[in-house]
């Protein structure tokens, strides 16, 4: 287990002595050949924080229907907001997922380039109408968005670590991440029934994210496994206190020529305890153009993967595994029809 998903202490990278910091760099580099998944403790992401949003996440979650509902993400068009149980199918074959969510991003007005041009999940954020008492809404908008700013910065050094272990300088991704989009999401997996198919229920179905990076902070209920290639199995990723789990996606896997890997990973609470979790997805500036990095290479060798750029790469993922479920309840109605 320790050895399949290890926790790196990434406090390293900012050590100035250069062989502590280059160790770090080692151990991001194998794991991101291996699986594409670790973990990172020694962030410097105050655990106050950490414990803040998980607080609000739950807080939010216990809402009534009703309230929750008066901020749902069918409001908009750019992805803010409650998102209800059994809404994405991520694995094909499978029932919609047992997980409800909240998304949130950057607070962009309606006068931004970004939403003016209809960027990938860009605009103002959406919170509820209903529900929160006194200052409460204050309380859940203040400490989701300061873990959200405190993430998004750890991201970028996170960027710069995997530049350093791709052997490109440290700033190669700044114009990715100058402004980038990125996506946060709160997530609640209610006690999946014990007696469900566990072949078609699912937390959160296999799969593999779309953008650049994921950084995601786990409460203390497994449920996350990640697929090892080398024993062909799952294997599971148990809570660490603090600690993130970074995984690469697509993107990435694209933008290496594949060196890099994107994998599989899902999520099934078999817990008996509900499950909470807060992804944070980097995404990247949505013009940017993603094409094959030149130490990903050899001279003349071509690349898998055509040029690209960030909101066409992400948005065909997400177009991908919103669609799915409405197949499927399109499937349902024409059933009960048939059977009428």
């Amino acid at each position: 287990m320790a050895a399949a998903v290890p926790i790196i202490d990434f406090s390293g990278f900012y050590s100035s002595d250069p062989a502590t910091r280059q160790a770090v760099v080692d151990q991001i580099r194998e794991q991101c050949t291996i699986n594409g998944f670790f973990q990172i403790s020694g962030h410097g992401v105050p655990a106050s924080l950490q414990s803040n949003v998980l607080h609000w996440s739950k807080r939010f979650f216990a809402l009534p229907d009703a309230a929750k509902q008066t901020c749902s993400k069918d409001n908009n068009t750019w992805n803010r907001g409650y998102e209800m149980l059994r809404s994405q199918i991520l694995e094909a074959g499978t029932q919609p997922e047992l997980k409800e969510g909240f998304y949130i991003g950057a607070d962009l007005s309606t006068d931004h380039p970004y939403f003016v041009q209809k960027k990938l999940n860009s605009g103002p954020n959406q919170w509820p109408e209903q529900g929160f008492e006194g200052g409460e809404l204050e309380g859940f908008k203040t400490g989701t968005m300061d873990y959200y700013h405190a993430t998004v910065s750890l991201a970028g050094d996170v960027l710069r670590a995997l530049a350093l272990s791709l052997s490109l300088e440290s700033t190669f991704f700044d114009a990715f991440l100058d402004g980038a989009v990125a996506t946060m999401r709160l997530l609640h997996y209610p006690v999946q029934p014990p007696d469900s198919d566990a072949k078609l229920t699912r937390g959160i179905g296999a799969h593999t994210d779309f953008g650049a990076i994921t950084l995601l902070l786990q409460d203390d209920v497994d449920g996350l496994q990640v697929w090892d290639k080398n024993t062909s199995t799952w294997i599971d990723v148990e809570p660490v206190p603090g600690a993130y789990v970074v995984n690469l996606g697509n993107l990435m896997q694209r933008w290496t020529n594949e060196k890099y890997v994107s994998n599989l990973h899902r999520v099934i609470n078999r817990s008996g305890r509900e499950r909470y979790s807060v992804p944070l997805f980097i995404s990247g500036n949505p013009d940017y153009v993603v094409e094959c990095m030149p130490s990903c290479k050899e001279p003349g060798e071509p690349s898998k993967f055509p040029p690209t750029t960030v909101q066409a790469a992400v948005s065909s993922g997400y177009a991908e595994s919103y669609g799915r479920v409405q197949r499927y309840k399109q499937g349902l109605e024409q059933t009960v029809a048939a059977a009428a």
